[in-house]
């Protein structure tokens, strides 16, 4: 059942409101820039594509159009943080931090910068724009890069409150948006804390212990809690656990979680290579090893097609995550 401690919106799995993940960062940054005048946005041609174009218009003398130069626009936030700026830039992640990635590291990572890489249009959930702008490998890039946060927001509620909590953090931060409208999971009201993950499901009270920890980041953790549903109907308890920010993970949450199940199961819409999945394995291998399977993308690029055709067809819908829950319980028996 929904764990009321979450306080997700009431009418999820009825019919939820829907807004894209990038939208909360639309509102979110306007929101940090009404209480922090060192907010500043830089976009390479992209304002709306990025909701950029929100900030574009409450603060426009705080606005950079810096063009179809992603890597200049990594340097001149960096520059710009340097000088006490607090820098927000945006693109298609498949361009930044896809094309940048050496700026970012050098002028933002090394110099440990307070500016914020916003990268949107992640995920195979682009659709009809396909591989070449389905970005797939951008949380491995931006996890690797020492004194990064990297956060993937559930739904657009959650990503204006992260988009608020990154210009307050004084260190980089790579915020990781979706374009296609997902549901809206968490109210004004649901707790959320850079580094600290949410248990949202959790087995019945008076009901064994779970037999599997689900973990899923980002706009799938509503897969993971329609899954979570089905199971419970056929006997089967789990708990689902939203882990927004990937670097650092709340280790505390993770490891107590995956120890009273004794079986893992990881979600995200990336490679399963590098990504969250790895950081979850990483952390179980060194603490407490245990059966795991990974919902990903398995060593494939994206292709064109419909945002859901996409999700089912790489095996990251509902049905895939049931699937991969009995498939590693029984591995754990």
């Amino acid at each position: 059942m929904i764990n009321p401690e979450a306080k997700l919106a009431g009418n999820i799995f009825d019919k939820p409101a829907m807004a894209s993940t990038r939208e909360g960062f639309g509102k979110g940054v306007v929101e940090a820039g009404q209480t922090d005048e060192r907010v500043v946005v830089l976009t390479a041609d992209l304002a709306e594509s990025t909701q950029a174009h929100h900030f574009q218009k409450a603060f426009p003398e705080r606005f950079i159009q810096c063009g179809v130069a992603e890597q200049n626009m990594a340097t001149v936030a960096a520059g710009m943080a340097l000088y006490g700026k607090i820098p927000f830039f945006t693109s298609y992640a498949a361009f930044s931090p896809g094309r940048n990635w050496e700026q970012i590291r050098t002028t933002i990572g090394i110099n440990n910068v307070p500016a914020v890489v916003c990268g949107m249009h992640a995920g195979v959930s682009v659709g009809p724009d396909g591989a070449t702008h389905q970005a797939l490998e951008d949380i491995a890039l931006m996890r690797s890069i020492p004194h990064f946060t990297v956060i993937s927001a559930c739904d657009s509620e959650e990503g204006r409150k992260a988009t608020i909590a990154a210009a307050k953090l004084g260190s980089p931060v790579y915020l990781r948006w979706g374009r296609d409208k997902s549901p809206v999971m968490t109210t004004s009201d649901t707790p959320f804390e850079i580094g600290k993950a949410n248990v949202v499901w959790q087995a019945r009270q008076g009901e064994a212990l779970p037999c599997v920890a689900i973990f899923a980041t980002g706009h799938l953790l509503y897969q993971a809690l329609v899954a979570a549903r089905q199971l419970e109907g056929e006997g089967v308890a789990v708990t689902v656990t939203n882990v927004h920010t990937i670097k650092p993970l709340d280790k505390e949450t993770i490891l107590r979680e995956a120890r009273a199940a004794g079986a893992v199961v990881t979600v995200e819409e990336h490679q399963i290579a590098g990504g969250f999945g790895g950081a979850i394995a990483e952390l179980l291998a060194q603490e407490c090893p245990l059966p795991i399977e990974f919902i990903g993308v398995h060593d494939k690029f994206g292709q064109s097609g419909e945002p859901k055709e996409l999700i089912e067809h790489y095996g990251m819908g509902a049905s895939h995550i049931v699937a991969a829950v009995e498939k590693v319980a029984a591995r754990k028996k």
